[in-house]
């Protein structure tokens, strides 16, 4: 064995969440590690190339990434670490394909309310209404920058720079605690516009309305009315690029395909890893990047943790994992397509039934760099639960049987599809299970707004935290990014935190 290497902060995994806790933690000075099972960088959001063809792993619809002023917690970062992404912004932000007809849908309440009134105009009404009420929450949500929030008590000082907003929450103290389903049954009777509702919740939390906290969509309507909803070139590549150079600007290291055997726990703290040749990295702080179960069941030992604590955590529930289909396409005559598109089947099911709901992505509309020319790349997903899955005789047969439901879906948008692919790649949970070493290939926890909280990033073993999508609400990149700002920021002090802040107003008052 090489002698222990030694650093202030090792975190395990490379996901969006684990590369901003590792680049902000570096940007205030700390040495960090970052250690990556895979080969790529990015966990859920790494891009890969297939016959010249670049596919998003996950996320594909973002925001905010290219406006100078945007509340998103991840520009917000790229802007402190001194890096930033090329966004394209475009408009409609994509099209539902309803059993009823195809509703596109657009950033602005005014515009979005006028195509939702061609199917009916007494829904659209009500919907404005409901809108308004989460923008209301937005307002003051908005003035307060998320780069500075923290987990402790350092967070009022921090609060109380800005009164306005303080001042506007007082009223909406009620709907911070609330889910989106209370604010909905208050302001919207139409079925059809609440099934809307619903869709627009699940497509960002994974769950309906009544599972869905407020704030997390206020935000994103906020953000539709004010910001532009655009596509990084070179897609969510570019954003794990972006981070991991600003790891290393600032002195972090990143190791790739460096897997992670055990935190080290030594009289009830952790003191650092051991990789799986045997390799040990010290460390008075550990951050795990895996999901909520793998860190309690695959990085630490039964007796590391209370049993009651562990048996806590492991019976959290979880989100379904995905069917992905991944296709390199002939886009000959294909002149008008468009990025975005949702499609769901059936009303007779629910929105949330495996393969009812599905997502289409083609972000070569947007950059045509993305596949060769006169090609196009998509991506299309919807849930598929773990149970059943193996890998048997009969498995390639039933990936095939499950990815009809998306060659169906993406028969909306492109009628010949088959006949024009190129190349096919399909995954299953097994698939994320096993290139992104994620519990049962789920995207976080399934808790319901009203039915707990989320655990957030500590852990009963001092030196221990835990960053990523299973520590707050919602599956997206802003939520992941805000829990690695809320997790580095827990390691330093309230000055340092504002010291940043600082930077990040002088940062953009330069670039205006």
């Amino acid at each position: 064995m090489t002698p222990a290497a030694t650093a202030d902060v090792v975190i395990i995994g490379s996901g969006l969440g684990g590369l901003v806790a590792g680049a902000l933690l570096a940007r205030y000075g700390k040495t960090v590690i970052v250690c990556e099972s895979h080969t790529i960088a990015g966990g859920a959001a790494h891009g890969f190339t297939r016959q010249g063809y670049t596919f998003d792993s996950g996320p594909s619809f973002f925001s905010g990434l290219g406006a100078a002023d945007s509340r998103n917690p991840l520009r917000q970062v790229l802007d402190v670490l001194g890096e930033s992404v090329t966004a394209i912004a475009y408009e409609p932000l994509g099209y539902y394909h309803l059993p009823e007809g195809t509703l596109p849908v657009y950033r602005q309440l005014a515009d979005y309310q006028r195509e939702v009134a061609r199917f009916t105009p007494p829904g659209a009404a009500e919907l404005a209404v409901f809108v308004r009420q989460l923008l209301a929450l937005y307002k003051p949500l908005k003035q307060i920058p998320s780069l500075g929030l923290r987990p402790d008590f350092g967070v009022v000082p921090f609060l109380l720079r800005y009164p306005g907003a303080l001042l506007g929450l007082l009223p909406q103290l009620g709907s911070v605690q609330q889910s989106v389903g209370q604010i909905l049954d208050r302001t919207v009777q139409d079925p059809w516009v609440r099934q809307l509702v619903d869709l627009e919740c699940f497509l960002l939390s994974g769950l309906k309305a009544q599972g869905t906290i407020a704030p997390e969509v206020a935000f994103v309507f906020g953000e539709r009315e004010t910001t532009p909803v655009d596509y990084p070139l070179g897609g969510s590549e570019a954003l794990v690029k972006a981070l991991v150079r600003g790891l290393q600007k600032w002195g972090g290291e990143l190791r790739l395909g460096t897997h992670v055997e055990r935190v080290l726990v030594e009289q009830g703290r952790a003191t650092g890893v051991q990789l799986r040749q045997g390799d040990i990295i010290r460390a008075p702080v550990v951050i795990s990047n895996a999901t909520l179960w793998d860190t309690y069941t695959q990085l630490l030992a039964p007796d590391d943790v209370p049993a009651e604590w562990r048996q806590t955590a492991l019976a959290t529930p979880a989100v379904n994992s995905f069917m992905h289909l991944h296709l390199g396409i002939d886009g000959a005559g294909l002149d008008d397509l468009t990025v975005h598109h949702v499609v769901v089947h059936s009303r007779d099911r629910d929105l949330t039934a495996p393969g009812n709901t599905c997502m289409i992505s083609i972000p070569s509309v947007l950059d045509p760099t993305l596949a060769p020319t006169g090609k196009q790349v998509i991506h299309a997903y919807t849930l598929e639960p773990w149970a059943g899955w193996q890998r048997d005789g009969q498995y390639r047969q039933r990936k095939q049987e499950r990815a009809a439901t998306l060659y169906r879906a993406l028969q909306k948008v492109i009628p010949d599809i088959r006949e024009r692919v190129e190349v096919e790649l399909i995954g299953t949970p097994l698939t994320h299970q096993r290139f992104l070493r994620r519990f049962q290939g789920t995207y976080g926890p399934a808790i319901a707004a009203e039915q707990g909280q989320f655990p957030n990033h500590k852990t009963p073993i001092a030196g221990l935290l835990r960053v990523g999508d299973s520590t707050l609400p919602g599956i997206g990149v802003p939520a992941v990014a805000a829990s690695g700002i809320l997790c580095a920021n827990s390691l330093v002090s309230p000055s340092q935190t504002a010291s940043l802040l600082s930077d990040l107003t002088s940062v953009r008052a330069r670039s205006q």
